[in-house]
């Protein structure tokens, strides 16, 4: 299985991809969602770990519009926003699952699982 990380932080991309093959899957990594929309092979086995505080196009865009895709992979978005922000910037997206920064290895294991 593929694990796309969309992760402006590079040191957090980083670890996450090292976690990742902990628990052995494959990770991609990519800097923000132009880059993850253009090279990003996706499919509906896939899961997408999403930085809400992406630059350029958000991370709850990038959300929607894996929404839409005809095979929605498996979402996880991550922030480290307070709550109260994150219930107002998702909404209409509430049953998005939301890991809260600093991300440990035993809730990325158990969100995978």
């Amino acid at each position: 299985m593929v694990v796309h990380i969309v992760e402006d932080d590079a040191a957090v991309a980083d670890a996450l991809a090292m976690v990742i093959e902990d628990l052995n899957h494959r990770p991609v990594t990519y800097p923000d969602g132009e880059t993850f929309f253009n090279k990003a092979e996706v499919s509906g086995n896939d899961w997408v770990i999403v930085d809400l505080g992406l630059p350029g196009m958000s991370g709850t865009d990038v959300v929607r519009t894996l929404k839409d895709l005809k095979e929605t992979p498996s979402l996880i978005a991550i922030s480290g926003k307070s709550r109260t922000k994150l219930v107002r910037q998702l909404r209409e997206l509430p049953e998005l699952r939301i890991l809260r920064k600093p991300l440990s290895i035993d809730m990325l294991a158990a969100a995978l699982a």
